[in-house]
């Protein structure tokens, strides 16, 4: 059986990127952090990692582009996952009951319109799924939690309301992270980081490399290095296989105008889901 390792606990929304991605006959493998996700593929404990890299509410997961740069491990896969809220709480509550909702903060931050409209009080804690684990094995009067509905089945938690997220175009995009390169797809996508010498226009020039290709980037974002104080890296997607010959030019022509180039991955580009 096919073992995935993600952060978090059984329920999360990572574990459900796992689920929709390698279908249900799966071991999804959980962990206490994203770095025990890379090690334990590494490692061999399990077979691929799932990790969240941005979601399209709250932005980029800053520190995984950092562990994706740190890491020789490739990204084999992009999944998309549709965020959908769950308020839950123990059998026997209503909503009337609730005083104190608790959750991820970014699960809160995404929810905070709802919450405040009910004068709920919210309280941060390590992990959606999390919050579902602790409420159900000690559950305290007037306390929900906001989960998916898989941790809600998973710790046996009713659903007092769903899809309580303030925007409905919630996604979080997920990266499948494996040893292999996929081969090229009709909608292939590559993604690396690259680090620029100090003169004008070196990051126009890069990016140039592209656009001169009809190459289309599709995420550009900037992050400190963390060996050189006041410099950056930039993590891009373009569409394209490594495979293809104008891809193959535009990446060595970038190998020869920037200071560093790292491919992260090639991988068959995914579709929002409905």
């Amino acid at each position: 059986m096919t073992r995935v390792a993600f952060q978090g606990e059984q329920g999360a929304y990572s574990e459900e990127a796992v689920r929709q991605h390698f279908g249900p006959d799966v071991a999804a493998v959980p962990q206490p952090s994203f770095r025990r996700v890379f090690d334990a593929v590494e490692r061999g404990d399990s077979d691929y990692g799932m990790l969240p890299i941005e979601n399209s509410v709250a932005g980029s997961v800053i520190a995984n582009y950092d562990l994706l740069l740190e890491s020789d491990l490739k990204i084999e896969a992009e999944v998309f996952v549709r965020v959908r809220h769950h308020l839950l709480a123990p059998e026997g509550t209503t909503a009337a009951d609730i005083r104190v909702v608790r959750s991820h903060p970014q699960a809160l931050a995404q929810c905070e319109r709802y919450l405040a409209s009910r004068g709920w009080d919210p309280q941060p804690v390590y992990d959606t799924a999390g919050a579902a684990k602790d409420l159900a094995a000690q559950p305290e009067p007037g306390v929900a939690a906001i989960a998916s509905r898989l941790a809600g089945e998973i710790y046996g938690l009713q659903v007092l309301d769903a899809g309580i997220e303030d925007y409905p175009f919630n996604f979080t995009r997920f990266f499948v992270l494996g040893r292999a390169t996929p081969a090229a797809t009709e909608q292939s996508k590559t993604s690396l980081v690259l680090a620029l010498p100090h003169h004008p226009g070196a990051l126009y020039e890069c990016l140039g490399e592209f656009a001169t290709r009809g190459i289309n980037l599709s995420k550009l974002e900037s992050r400190p290095r963390r060996n050189r104080p006041w410099e950056y890296v930039f993590y891009i997607d373009f569409e394209g296989h490594p495979s293809e010959p104008r891809t193959q030019e535009a990446m060595l022509a970038v190998l020869g105008r920037a200071a560093f180039v790292k491919v992260l991955g090639s991988y068959p580009a995914a579709s929002l889901p409905d």
